[in-house]
């Protein structure tokens, strides 16, 4: 009823009148507190840009009026949050952290199974993991590894993000061919079905490693307890990019709460556990375990 009283009100083919600095605050506050997301003074043009098209889809003119729609409507504020989150991603993007996975961390966990001091079962966390690409990657790299291994491991894959409609389009497990080239030969050989008929120049994940990966939404802001602990590692990349300091220092804790004592955490290229003090230690390219690492 809410979206059909703003649609009454307006016009769906009019242009959004400009946003005011005003209405740029009242958004920069919201996004803040309901996303976690800091949105700087620059970013006001991409605010307008992502989400004019909305404002005409529901027929209003004014950023101030969809505000008021936003905030008396959860199932508004998420379609929102949708189009505010950047979704880039890449199949194996930075090749050093899954190098590291496949020849230090995996070889380190099969050791440890055949001593007795962990089970055969791999639980990772992506978080953050856009169209699929990460998750899907993390499949193959393990799938790849432990095929050939006795007694057979178990792998766990949660894969979550804040956009509906991002995940939505992971869980097809479909991405145009050109992706084809960010995937190792062998990988994308074994594990990746080439389209035909209707779905030609496009691949699509294979059964094998589409099992592996369960799909979530979750709000890294204030949804993180939900989440259960004791992962072996967590993949929270080239977003915290996104996060003021404070929201930064409280999603990292978090992390680091729901890792196993011997798990890993694996950060992009930019991004530090500075505001952690010293409860972490770099193991590798992007990748840190906790400085007083147990055992399970």
């Amino acid at each position: 009823m809410i979206l059909s009283a703003a649609i009454e009100r307006g016009r769906g083919d009019a242009l959004p009148l400009p946003l005011s600095d005003r209405d740029f605050a009242r958004f920069q506050k919201l996004i803040l507190e309901r996303a976690g997301i800091f949105l700087a003074p620059a970013k006001k043009a991409l605010l307008v840009g992502r989400l004019g098209s909305r404002l005409r889809q529901v027929g209003l003119t004014r950023f101030g009026d969809y505000l008021e729609l936003v905030t008396a409507s959860e199932a508004e504020l998420v379609e929102m949050l949708d189009r505010v989150c950047t979704n880039e991603t890449h199949f194996f993007r930075d090749p050093r952290q899954f190098e590291f996975l496949r020849t230090t961390v995996i070889p380190e966990w099969m050791r440890q199974a055949a001593c007795g001091q962990r089970d055969r079962s791999i639980r990772i966390w992506s978080a953050a993991c856009s169209s699929g690409e990460e998750p899907y990657s993390l499949a193959m790299t393990l799938r790849n590894a432990l095929d050939d291994a006795r007694p057979a491991w178990r792998i766990e894959i949660l894969a979550t993000d804040l956009s509906t409609r991002i995940l939505e389009k992971a869980r097809t497990a479909i991405w145009p061919a050109e992706k084809s080239a960010e995937i190792p030969t062998p990988l994308l050989r074994k594990y990746m079905l080439k389209g035909v008929h209707s779905q030609a120049g496009m691949i699509k994940a294979a059964p094998e490693i589409r099992s592996l990966v369960r799909f979530e939404r979750l709000n890294l802001h204030d949804g993180i307890d939900a989440v259960p602990a004791g992962f072996d590692a967590i993949f929270c990349r080239n977003v915290l990019i996104y996060f003021n300091p404070e929201g930064k220092r409280r999603v990292l804790t978090s992390l680091l709460d729901r890792l196993d004592p011997a798990g890993y955490l694996f950060l992009g290229q930019a991004e530090t556990m500075n505001g952690t003090g010293d409860r972490a230690r770099t193991a590798g390219p992007g990748a840190y375990i906790h400085a007083r690492p147990g055992r399970r």
